[in-house]
């Protein structure tokens, strides 16, 4: 999320755009109004969204049509004002400003735009239904404003939207040609729809569905409010519900719905609790976490590290024959930015005779992991070591995982413990470790040898 906010407005002389700067500054209307307001920043701690916010005046007096195309390259959101009483600053909208605004910036990277209506004191009637089609025509348009400076009517929430359209913006969301969502945003909302569904059935039960909401929202969902929930869903769509929990289709419909009700900052709330940026790409401080190693330490998983290996493959094995087939590897690694390991780690692990990863070799993978790769930082097995940091040592780039942590749901299942073959957990730890040493001084007499020829 951005670190601030700058604000433009800009329009026709006499709208009222510097009365409505002073107008949230002082509380109060001002007696004589300059031609221009000088540029003021918000502190954090005063506004709604906690970011600093620069507002920016401009004047046609005052200012040349450079200045202003300087303005707004700079601007992250522009608010184009116009006077409710006065069509030709309306007509202006359209006519100058839009086509201005979009001559300076590009294509790909358009700033958001909010119509201010003010002076809605002096009219008894609204300036919406002249609006409305000027909203439809052009999608750089987050919402439309109606204000008054004078009255102080609704200037708070005019630099609110305005800050929301920056730190919560539809585009990369929401296509409103297709009432739909966009491709990018349906691939990161499958990702964290998969993620949080624990037990890999396809649909996010009551508790899975409380994982999620304490997950991105620090509280859970009361046992009414989740009826509620899969109740909308299931008066919209035949399909978003199914055995009483939340299918993938439910779960993106719920997010069209938010967006389209104007709760973009809910789905972005999501979006970057599960690690994307404004792009919806995953950030780099989320796939690669910085863990501090003490000199002279070596590092290796610890016993919360292998049992949260243990409950990743548990949830992908779905066959239960205690190896994962290359379906199931697939399944494991499909929310993962890319697929870590190639086809060669089969020839390196414990295989069973169909050549496929069995749970030791797995178990094995990830030690040797722990050992040698030290990129995007490793576990040490002290125990004041968050599960955070040490989910984010095993899985290095593949910050998917790291939301299935956040859990607690750490606890070995029984099917691993209960098998003959696997009854004690510790004799398969020292194996694995085990197999992993001599792998490495297999590999380290190797290169000795190929040294002495």
């Amino acid at each position: 999320m951005r670190k601030d906010v700058r604000i433009l407005l800009v329009g026709e002389p006499k709208v009222g755009k510097t009365s409505l700067i002073m107008s949230l500054v002082s509380e109060e209307f001002p007696d004589e109004v300059p031609l221009r307001a000088e540029e003021i920043t918000i502190p954090a701690d005063v506004t709604p969204e906690r970011v600093p916010t620069h507002i920016v005046d401009y004047s046609e007096a005052e200012q040349s049509v450079e200045q202003l195309y300087q303005e707004i390259s700079k601007a992250n959101v522009i608010c184009i004002v116009y006077s409710v009483n006065n069509k030709k600053s309306i007509e202006k909208v359209t006519s100058h400003w839009i086509p201005l605004i979009n001559d300076r910036t590009d294509k790909d990277s358009r700033v958001p735009l909010i119509l201010v209506g003010n002076k809605s004191d002096l009219v008894e009637h609204s300036s919406m239904e002249t609006i409305l089609p000027i909203m439809n025509q052009y999608q750089d348009i987050e919402t439309c404003v109606e204000c008054s400076a004078k009255n102080l009517k609704n200037i708070s929430e005019l630099f609110y939207y305005a800050q929301k359209a920056v730190l919560h913006p539809t585009g990369p969301l929401y296509c409103p040609e297709e009432k739909e969502l966009k491709p990018s945003c349906i691939k990161a909302l499958t990702r964290i729809f998969k993620v949080s569904d624990l037990d890999n059935d396809g649909v996010l039960n009551d508790n899975e569905l409380n994982f999620f909401q304490r997950t991105c929202f620090n509280t859970p969902l009361a046992p009414q409010a989740l009826e509620d929930v899969k109740n909308v869903v299931k008066r919209n769509m035949t399909d978003g519900v199914k055995d009483n929990g939340l299918t993938l289709k439910g779960f993106l419909f719920l997010h069209t719905l938010f967006i389209q009700r104007g709760r973009h900052e809910t789905t972005w709330t999501v979006l970057r609790r599960f690690g994307y940026d404004d792009d919806l790409e995953l950030t780099q401080e989320y796939l690669f976490p910085m863990i501090k190693i003490p000199p002279d330490c070596t590092t290796e998983l610890n016993h919360n590290a292998y049992l949260f290996l243990q409950s990743v493959f548990d949830k992908h094995d779905k066959d239960r024959d205690c190896a994962l087939s290359p379906e199931e590897v697939k399944d494991l690694f499909k929310v993962f930015p890319y697929m870590p390991w190639g086809p060669d780690v089969n020839n390196t692990v414990c295989t069973n005779d169909q050549g496929w990863i069995t749970y030791q070799g797995y178990l094995s993978q990830w030690t040797l992991l722990g050992w040698v790769e030290a990129v995007g930082g490793c576990l040490l097995s002290e125990e004041d070591f968050s599960l955070t940091q040490q989910v984010s040592a095993v899985y290095n780039v593949e910050g998917s995982i790291f939301m299935e942590a956040s859990t607690g749901q750490l606890i070995p299942s029984d099917r691993h413990m209960a098998q003959a073959d696997l009854k004690n957990s510790t004799f398969w730890l020292r194996a694995s470790v085990g197999a992993t040493v001599f792998a490495v001084l297999g590999f380290a007499m190797y290169r000795a040898l190929l040294k002495q020829r």
